[in-house]
């Protein structure tokens, strides 16, 4: 540790910290703005000079070394007119257009230049234009005279989504960021420029003109899309959603978000909004009441049962929904007599897990691996911000390894990788003899043949401390899950790995924890998507996208007798008789539980859209009206701690990721591709995000190549 002066304070930071560390330890704040505290120094916009004492001229705070006796004066005269004269120097160009300006109000450069910078310019000459730039749907680089060259956007590309899309061309005034590798920014990451930028140069191109931002309320919210679970802040105007970005959760999802977690919220005020109840007569489709739509469900419901049995009734569910949504459609369909209750809408195989499956380590611990092991995930674009960390974990010497369907570019370096479509078993059981081969112990399956790349990967695996297997959608899909789960079980007790699922949705854990996956005696999603059901309550899914039956799906349901659509949109509209409109995340308040077992709850940001009611609402009307027994919630905190027991997260001794010994291995060759959604096709709410939508990942998907 290394002790200094600041402005008459001793502070003690640690060695090769920078002055700007020691600042913000001791809470005074120095002006800057290309100093980021998840970016690499660049010290090039000059603003936060500070008087060091024996120094010959102000230094750079972010850039200056702190040495043991240093005394730093930040509001000295010396410092004070060097970052005024910055100031001058960087509103030289800039243009006067904070009226018009989308940052205005959110700017660093107008909040400084208020404190910095003169009421007159003495600088009479032309200001310079740079020309605007169409990078894409997502971010606007219209007004890119505003650039102050800080460079946060470059960096950004560099080294957080490992894709360098903008650059710095040309010297002096001439200078200008535009794009280095292609026409457009496509990184699934690239909105957090627009959060990092400290002036209007770069914007959100959906959110462009829509509102000022002190007109807009801020609340907080969790992404109900991929695991992660990131913590959000929407921006709410007139009871409408107009922004979402990130709010810092240090071990969820540090201050960045996925775009998709960014910029999905246009789908919530689309016009394909479900917005009153709807029932099918006489192959028409009209708007009915409440009341008459659930009593219709009900009597319904009941018929059925009395026909056909109880266990002619099931419910495929979203692990999108929340836990309370999940919990009580479980009650719902158990309470009527039924098992029929899955959320594992896309998997091949149906494991008997023992205990609840997940992420098997922290997921702040993924930045600091030292050899990671990721099987049957595109893990760039299906976990955008787990891929983040491992990223940061490569730059300081972790062992990449994958094995694949193909080769994906994950923006990072790999240290070695097994390409097998779609026969992984194979694959995992080379790994493990290779494993074996080096520990001298019997491997638990033969190896067809132990290659130079399953050593390359053993030997990766076998160095090192903390080490990872992690399986991703495909393997969770796969029609061998149980023997892949095993196979890597047996590798991370042989190298002292932790094995987990990267986990698809944002509450697949939670959706096992409250019980939404039949026991014994009830039928899987597949069983129930293969037409084994005369009425079926779908919860906020279309199983022509969702679901490994796909288009087989409406043929299937279109045999049932009645099917009920719980869903913010007008969705599966060809095999529905009845459609019931529940509110989205923003609309209703509930919980998710991420990849790492965390419980965490949101509150509604707006009400909800015309006729909408929350899910658990629905579900809980729905099970009053059938009899079913101890459903009286009377608000979601009510159905939580009934779902958890009070538990704040899932407890220790529920996690596991267990799976029966493997002996042998059956041949893989006959079994179809896992079905795996692409970036932008996961759930109904980013397929109707119209911008996402425009992206090149989304055009990719479309045309059938990797997203």
């Amino acid at each position: 540790m290394v002790e200094i002066e600041l402005d008459g304070k001793k502070v003690e930071v640690a060695e090769g910290c920078m002055v700007m560390h020691a600042a913000e330890k001791a809470g005074t704040y120095i002006p800057h703005f290309c100093y980021h505290k998840k970016l690499s120094i660049a010290a090039n916009c000059r603003m936060c000079l500070v008087d060091v004492e024996k120094a010959p001229k102000p230094m750079p705070a972010c850039a200056t070394p702190v040495t043991q006796g240093m005394i730093v004066r930040t509001k000295s005269e010396k410092a004070i007119k060097a970052q005024q004269s910055v100031m001058e120097f960087l509103l030289i160009n800039h243009p006067l257009d904070c009226p018009i300006c989308d940052q205005g109000g959110e700017c660093q450069l107008q909040d400084l230049a208020v404190g910095y910078g003169s009421s007159a310019s003495r600088y009479e000459e032309e200001k310079r234009v740079v020309f605007h730039k169409d990078v894409g749907p997502l971010i606007s680089m219209q007004e890119m005279s505003r650039c102050i060259h800080c460079t946060r956007c470059v960096r950004f590309g560099q080294e957080v989504s490992g894709v360098m899309e903008l650059g710095m061309i040309n010297r002096g005034e001439h200078s200008e960021i535009t794009t280095v590798v292609g026409d457009t920014v496509d990184s699934e990451l690239s909105g957090n420029m627009i959060d990092i930028c400290p002036v209007g140069a770069l914007t959100s191109k959906p959110f462009r003109y829509s509102a000022r931002t002190w007109e807009l309320s801020r609340r907080k919210s969790v992404s109900p899309h991929d695991s992660t679970g990131a913590n959000l802040i929407v921006q709410v105007k007139n009871h409408k959603v107009l922004r979402v970005v990130p709010f810092e959760n240090e071990e969820v999802n540090e201050c960045w978000i996925a775009d998709r977690d960014r910029f999905s919220y246009e789908a919530l005020n689309s016009d394909e909004r479900l917005t009153r109840p709807m029932l099918k007569q006489g192959g028409e489709w009209k708007e009915v009441d409440w009341q008459t739509a659930l009593e219709y469900v009900a009597n319904g419901l009941r018929q059925i049962k009395n026909d056909h049995g109880a266990s002619a009734i099931g419910s495929l569910v979203s692990p999108h929904s929340t836990l309370e949504e999940l919990y009580l459609a479980g009650k719902l369909v158990r309470g009527l007599g039924s098992e029929n209750i899955d959320y594992r809408l896309r998997n091949a195989e149906f494991i008997a897990a023992q205990g609840v499956q997940w992420l098997g380590t922290p997921i702040a611990s993924l930045s600091k691996l030292q050899g990671v092991l990721v099987l049957g995930s595109n893990l760039r674009k299906d976990h955008p911000l787990f891929a983040q960390r491992i990223r940061q974990a490569a730059k300081q010497g972790c062992a990449v390894l994958a094995i694949n369907e193909r080769v994906y570019d994950w923006a990072m370096p790999v240290t070695a990788s097994i390409v097998a479509a779609p026969d992984w078993a194979q694959a995992l059981a080379d790994v493990a003899a290779a494993v074996a081969q080096e520990k001298g112990v019997a491997a638990p399956v033969a190896a067809a043949n132990v290659h130079a790349e399953a050593q390359a990967i053993a030997a990766a695996l076998l160095r090192g401390e903390r080490k990872a297997i992690l399986l991703g959608n495909a393997a969770a899909h796969h029609a061998q899950a149980s023997t892949l789960l095993s196979l890597a079980n047996w590798i991370a007790e042989q190298t002292g790995a932790s094995v987990g699922y990267l986990t698809e949705a944002a509450n697949t854990v939670g959706a096992q924890w409250v019980g939404a996956q039949p026991a014994a005696s009830g039928l899987n999603a597949g069983q129930m998507l293969a037409g084994g059901l005369k009425a079926v309550l779908l919860l906020n899914n279309e199983p022509v996208f969702d679901s490994a039956a796909g288009a087989r799906a409406a043929e299937a349901l279109g045999k049932a007798e009645m099917v009920v659509t719980l869903s913010p949109f007008k969705a599966n509209m060809e095999f529905s008789d009845v459609l019931l409109p529940i509110a989205p995340f923003t609309e209703t308040s509930g919980s998710f539980v991420n990849a790492e077992g965390r419980l965490q709850s949101f509150h509604a940001v707006v009400k909800p859209l015309a006729e909408a009611r929350p899910g658990w609402k629905v579900l809980r009307v729905l099970a009053n009206l059938l009899g079913v027994q101890g459903v009286d919630y009377e608000t979601s905190q009510d159905v939580l701690a009934a779902a958890t027991a009070g538990a704040t997260g899932v407890p220790a001794n529920l996690l596991g990721n267990g799976a029966p010994a493997v002996n042998s291995i059956a041949n893989g060759a006959g079994h179809a591709a896992p079905v795996v959604a692409s970036i932008y096709q996961l759930d109904s709410i980013v397929r109707r995000a119209t911008s996402l939508q425009l992206t090149a990942d989304a055009r990719q998907a479309r045309e059938g190549g990797a997203a």
